[in-house]
């Protein structure tokens, strides 16, 4: 005879399991360094200066 399973135990750690594979699914897609979202910023409001610089006056 086996040994008696906790069903509870058994479907709280597929639960946690399933939940720390979104956890890393979303930290590759979204996570991002500080650094990394300051240089975005700082690329963005070049290219921002740059437009607004060649736009003609009316």
């Amino acid at each position: 005879m086996s040994t008696p399973v906790n069903l509870n135990r058994v479907r709280k750690e597929k639960a946690r399991a399933a939940k720390k594979a979104r956890a890393d699914e979303n930290a590759v897609k979204f996570g991002r360094t500080k650094p990394e979202k300051e240089l975005e910023k700082a690329r963005a409001e070049q290219a921002r200066k740059a437009l607004d610089a060649h736009r003609k006056e009316p």
